[in-house]
């Protein structure tokens, strides 16, 4: 057998699994001569679909599998599949290819899976004269022959039976098989989604076993990681164990040099102590010395004024022609006698003055750090003391605006000051008008009987003071209310109004 192009796909099929009805091959002749093309036409039916592996083959009749083959051509795919037209196809067989023997072959279609699903009427490749050959027998071998004939048609009837039957069988067997070709292409898409499932199931594993080895070895990294800081930790935890160790024998040193400093400071603080005392002692000495300067400069003074009254007595006395009765002392012995405490006293005083520079010197850092830490809280107190009486002072001064403007009354306006007493020691404050309003409140919530007396206009209890002014100034009027303090006038009907008035000037 030859080939035209790669091997077909064949298979070991048996022929009572072919359906040769699916593909009708049309216009086979009987023979074809050999030497020319010969072309194969045949109809596709609706039950059948071609596909890209599909191909013919020339057999030799009485093939068993589609392997036996001698020649083949691919088929061509229709353009349009649902069109009648492209049903009608044709393939045609090179001369080259095609058997020189006079064997009888037909044309099979065979599909991609190596199934046939159609095939033609035997023919054969013989020459055309063939057929004109005159042949000459006897009349036994005519009697043979058609005795051999009626055998055949016999054979040929029963044949037919067999083929009826068979082709019944191969229908019902078509049948079945359909059954079981669907049954098949159902377990196929079932199997084909069970697979589909199983590649992404398949996938999912292998996806989640590939994040699973990420992740183990993130936490191998991690536990490598740990395990380098975990070492590191222990280094510094023990050379912080180490310092501590250090740092606490190093407290233990403080704690004793803190135990030395003490006793030196007590004994410092003693030695200061001891020093203050002899610098007291030297400041009386200096005080001393201080005063028996004052006592000799006085001296000097008053020799000094004798030693002038002798000069001028002395001139006097030789003008008139009197003799002295007194010799001057010389001046240079009265020097020496003045000198000589003078010099005694600046020795002393200047070691008093460098003992007590020395000892400044000594005291002056502890007595300026004492000193400024005393004004500092000093300050912070006064100020504190500042801030509350600026309080009050605002509180009082409010206070005096808020019953200057009840009363009606203005601060220049006033008529006279509020009278001081003499029982009590101190004075009232000379800035309010009328006093402390709340110590004269408080002065006017227990006041003797002999200091009360009733308003002649309202009958309200009133001060000595204010109601001997309420007589002086005015007498009591009866058609309007007239305040005997400022002169402010109000009507019959603010009798109320008045009295309050009159009883803010009373505070």
């Amino acid at each position: 057998m030859e080939e035209t192009e790669g091997d077909p796909p064949t298979s070991a099929v048996l022929l009572d699994h072919c359906h040769f009805s699916q593909v009708i091959f049309n216009s086979v002749e009987k023979f074809y001569v050999p030497g020319g093309d010969v072309t194969c036409y045949y109809t596709l039916t609706q039950q059948f679909t071609p596909r890209r592996k599909d191909w013919i083959g020339i057999f030799r009749v009485g093939w068993k599998t589609t392997r036996e083959y001698y020649t083949f051509m691919w088929v061509t795919l229709p353009v349009d599949p649902n069109n009648i037209s492209t049903k009608q196809q044709e393939v045609q067989f090179k001369a080259y290819y095609l058997p020189k023997d006079d064997e009888y072959y037909q044309f099979c279609y065979v599909d991609q899976d190596g199934v046939v699903r159609g095939a033609s009427i035997p023919f054969q490749f013989r020459p055309e004269n063939e057929e004109d050959i005159l042949v000459v027998t006897t009349q036994g071998e005519v009697e043979e022959i058609e005795q051999h004939n009626n055998e055949l048609r016999k054979e040929n009837q029963e044949l037919k039976d067999s083929c009826v039957s068979l082709q019944k069988q191969n229908s019902d067997m078509q049948a079945e098989l359909q059954k079981k070709q669907e049954e098949l292409e159902t377990l196929k898409s079932i199997n084909k989604k069970l697979e589909q499932k199983v590649k992404e199931q398949k996938d999912s594993w292998e996806t989640e076993l590939l994040q699973l080895k990420e992740q183990n070895q993130k936490m191998s990294s991690e536990n490598a990681k740990m395990g380098v800081r975990v070492d590191q930790l222990q280094a510094q935890l023990s050379t912080q164990e180490k310092e501590m160790e250090k740092l606490v024998q190093e407290a233990q040193d403080k704690t004793e040099q803190l135990e030395c400093l003490k006793k030196e400071n007590g004994q410092l603080f003693l030695s200061l102590m001891e020093q203050r005392k002899h610098q007291q002692k030297l400041e009386k000495t200096m005080e001393e010395l201080k005063q028996q300067e004052a006592i000799a400069t006085k001296k000097q003074q008053e020799l000094t004024a004798c030693l002038s009254l002798e000069g001028y007595m002395g001139g006097s006395l030789q003008k008139e022609g009197i003799g002295p009765t007194l010799r001057p002392l010389p001046m240079r012995t009265l020097s020496l006698t003045l000198q000589g405490p003078r010099n005694k006293k600046t020795a002393v005083e200047e070691q008093l003055v460098q003992e007590v520079d020395l000892l400044r010197a000594k005291d002056q850092n502890f007595d300026l750090s004492k000193r400024l830490s005393e004004d500092k809280m000093i300050c912070t107190v006064l100020q504190r003391e500042k801030e509350r009486l600026e309080g009050e002072n605002d509180l009082l001064k409010r206070d005096n605006i808020r019953l200057m403007s009840y009363m009606g009354l203005d601060f220049d306006s006033l008529p006279f000051q509020a009278p001081t007493s003499d029982q009590g020691g101190a004075g009232q404050n000379p800035g309010l008008v009328f006093g402390n309003p709340y110590s004269g409140i408080q002065e006017s919530s227990a006041p003797s009987l002999r200091s009360i007396k009733k308003c002649p206009t309202c009958k309200s209890n009133l001060a000595d003071d204010v109601f001997d002014h309420i007589s002086q100034l005015q007498p009591i009027q009866t058609l309007s209310l007239n305040c005997p303090i400022c002169d402010k006038s109000f009507s019959p009907n603010e009798e109320q109004i008045f009295e309050d008035h009159v009883f803010c000037h009373s505070l």
